[in-house]
């Protein structure tokens, strides 16, 4: 018979009150607190944190505050920024190429819940993957949905919320997100994007 955490990484219906899944909660929750009670001088303490909240070594730069589930379902490249207040909620694997930049206030939202009432009665909850592209800018308060790939150097406006697949070299927004125009090495980002 399956853990909890497996159906949970498996995208299947899961308890997420289950024991060990609530300790790795708990755990995560209490470095994000760590990392976001640092000053800016504590640059080595927030490294640290971050290496210990993601389980590798990594170049990202945080800037707290910052939030998440589990924070070992987060999979970076390099060189990865996140600006104020981002919410990851990383129930299934949330994979970040390089060079990827999130504005302040992004969330990313692999957990989902059924459309039931009824099977929503029974507290339980399931997950899609997130998978984000290299050399893609995601514009502040922008809302990326359970499931969604976002191409390689792809650009979300903000505020957008991105509901479905986005292809690679393109600029979407809206809500829910669409692809406004296409995108060549050569171009400026667009206005807009946050």
């Amino acid at each position: 018979m399956k853990t909890e955490k497996q159906k949970m990484l498996a995208g299947e219906l899961y308890d997420p009150i289950d024991p060990v899944l609530s300790q790795e909660r708990d755990r995560c929750r209490n470095l994000c607190l760590a990392l976001n009670a640092t000053r800016e001088e504590q640059k080595e303490e927030r490294q640290r944190l971050l290496n210990e909240l993601f389980g590798k070594e990594t170049d990202a730069w945080i800037q707290p505050p910052f939030f998440c589930d589990y924070g070992s379902n987060i999979v970076l490249g390099t060189k990865v920024f996140f600006n104020f207040n981002c919410v990851v909620l990383d129930v299934m694997p949330v994979t970040i190429g390089d060079n990827v930049l999130f504005g302040p206030a992004v969330q990313i939202y692999t957990a989902t819940h059924p459309i039931s009432a009824a099977e929503r009665r029974k507290w339980l909850e399931s997950a899609r993957p997130i998978t984000i592209g290299s050399d893609v800018w995601v514009g502040g308060g922008a809302v990326i949905c359970p499931g969604v790939t976002i191409g390689d150097r792809s650009v979300i406006g903000a505020g957008s919320v991105v509901t479905r697949d986005i292809p690679a070299d393109v600029f979407a927004a809206g809500n829910p997100a669409r692809v406004v125009r296409r995108l060549d090495e050569e171009a400026s980002a667009p206005s807009g994007a946050g």
